[in-house]
């Protein structure tokens, strides 16, 4: 088994499309790292990760927004293709199979939700917040 895992930023909005009655939110991850090359020039390499992410479940599909910083995990497989010029080119992809979101550029961060697949179903997001230390939950409830 080979798996992915990239943290980067959404490069556009996720798209979720229905194809032969399953649902499936497409969405891209950039990955920029900074290097010194040869000659000691600081330099940057961005890699482009397309993602195909097959759920039901599309309630995180609103917060994958561009800009986003996620962690994704999944399969990665490689995709060939022509240009309309004639050549041959490749992209990188991931069948995703778990995803969480880590935050957002502007200040209202989205952070800590994240669904994951396990054995064909689903966990909900994860808390991001924790129940008050040295109270009861039970009192917190509105109702």
């Amino acid at each position: 088994m080979i798996k992915l895992q990239v943290i980067g930023n959404l490069g556009r909005d996720c798209v979720t499309n229905t194809v032969n009655g399953k649902n499936v939110m497409n969405f891209t991850v950039a990955h920029t790292e900074k290097f010194k090359d040869s000659t000691g020039a600081q330099r940057e390499k961005t890699i482009w990760v397309d993602c195909a992410y097959w759920s039901d479940r599309t309630g995180i599909a609103p917060y994958l927004k561009k800009g986003t910083q996620v962690y994704v995990e999944g399969a990665p497989e490689v995709r060939t293709y022509q240009t309309q010029d004639g050549k041959s080119g490749a992209a990188l992809s991931v069948r995703v199979s778990s995803i969480q979101l880590l935050g957002s550029r502007s200040s209202e961060g989205n952070g800590g939700g994240g669904y994951q697949q396990q054995g064909g179903g689903y966990s909900a997001p994860s808390p991001s917040m924790e129940p008050p230390i040295g109270g009861d939950v039970a009192d917190d409830l509105p109702f």
